[in-house]
C-alpha cells in the first residue's frame, strides 16, 4: 500500500505549480467556507493575539492564513519531485554567513524556529547551504505509510530526522561531530508544569524547555529563524543571533528571547504562522508561578 500512495502523490508532484495553485485556491475555499476546518479554533487564536484588531481584519488574516496552510500542502507535495535547481530557486537564506561562522569557529549550532510557512521546503533546501550535518527533529505521524512518506521526503536531500519521542537517544551518534541540530521551539510542552511560562502575545503561553536545555548543556550557539514569503511559493530565512555562549545566560533568558523574537515575527506577516493548532489551550495557574520567566 506504501508503493501506491507514494505513487501518486509522486505522480500529482509532477504538475506543474501553475496548475497546483488553482487546486489550492479551490481547497482553501472549501476548508474555510465548506468544512470549516478549525475555524473556531483560528478565530479564537487570532482574537487573543490581536484583541485590537477588528472581526473584518481577523477575518482577513483568517482566510490568508487557510491559503498559506493549503499552499504549504502543495508545495510539499511538489518537493517529492522538485529537483535542486527548483529548491534553491523558491528558498533562499539571507544571511548565511551567520552559519559559515559558527562552522568555520569548529563549533556546532541550533537553529530554533516556529511554525512559518513553508518550514518543509526550508527542510528540504538546508543541506544545499551548509557543510553541517543538518538534523531535524520531527514528530512522527501515527499513520505508519504517512510517516513513511514524510520521513523519505524530508531527508531525500541529505537531512538527518530524529525523532522527538527518542531524541536523547537518537543524537548519540552525532554527538561527536560538527552538526546543525534545527528545532520547532514553538510547541506547547506536554506537561504544563514543567514547562517555562511567559507572555506571548499578551497571553500566559507555556513553552518547552528542551530548545534551551541543549542549547546550555553544551553551550551550542542558538541562531533564531524567521521564515517569510517574498510572492507565492518563495521564500526566504532571516537569520538572527540568539546567543553565542547560551550557557551564560540565566535560565529562561534563551526561551526569552526566542519567544519575543517569534512574536515579531508573527507580527510581520500574521497569516503564515498556524493558527490552526490550540496554543493558548491551557490556562494560567498560580502554581506556575515558579516557571514564570518575566
Amino acid at each position: 500500500m506504501y508503493y501506491v500512495v507514494y505513487g501518486v502523490l509522486y505522480g500529482l508532484s509532477l504538475i506543474p505549480m501553475w496548475l497546483l495553485y488553482p487546486l489550492a485556491d479551490g481547497l482553501a475555499f472549501l476548508l474555510y467556507y465548506v468544512f470549516r476546518y478549525r475555524r473556531e479554533i483560528v478565530m479564537a487564536n487570532l482574537q487573543i493575539a490581536f484583541p485590537e484588531k477588528t472581526e473584518a481584519e481577523r477575518v482577513r488574516i483568517a482566510k490568508g492564513f487557510y491559503r498559506n496552510f493549503v499552499d504549504n500542502f502543495i508545495e510539499t507535495l511538489k518537493l517529492l519531485s522538485a529537483s535542486r535547481s527548483f529548491i534553491t530557486k523558491h528558498f533562499v537564506i539571507d544571511n548565511p554567513e551567520l552559519l559559515e561562522e559558527h562552522y568555520r569557529s569548529g563549533r556546532k549550532c541550533q537553529l530554533h524556529l516556529g511554525h512559518i510557512f513553508n518550514w518543509e521546503i526550508a527542510n528540504v533546501a538546508m543541506p544545499f547551504y551548509t557543510p553541517y550535518t543538518f538534523i531535524v527533529v520531527y514528530m512522527p505521524v501515527e499513520n505508519k505509510i504517512f510517516n513513511r512518506i514524510s520521513m523519505r521526503l524530508r531527508s531525500r536531500t541529505g537531512t538527518v530526522l530524529l525523532p522527538a519521542t527518542n531524541m536523547s537517544k537518537a543524537i548519540i551518534p552525532y554527538r561527536n561531530s560538527q552538526y546543525m541540530l534545527t528545532l520547532v521551539a514553538d510547541q506547547a510542552p506536554g506537561n504544563f508544569d514543567k514547562g517555562y511560562w511567559l507572555n506571548f502575545f499578551g497571553r500566559p503561553t507555556a513553552f518547552v524547555r528542551g530548545p534551551e536545555r541543549g542549547a546550555r548543556i553544551a553551550d551550542i550557539p542558538a541562531v533564531f529563524v524567521r521564515l517569510y514569503k517574498t510572492r507565492r511559493g518563495y521564500y526566504r530565512a532571516q537569520l538572527s543571533r540568539g546567543a553565542d555562549h547560551p550557557a551564560q545566560l540565566p535560565e529562561g533568558e534563551l526561551t526569552l528571547r526566542y519567544a519575543r523574537f517569534l512574536e515579531d515575527s508573527i507580527r510581520k506577516d500574521p497569516a503564515s504562522w498556524l493558527w490552526s493548532h490550540k496554543r493558548w489551550k491551557n490556562e494560567w495557574k498560580e502554581e506556575y508561578r515558579r516557571l514564570w520567566l518575566e
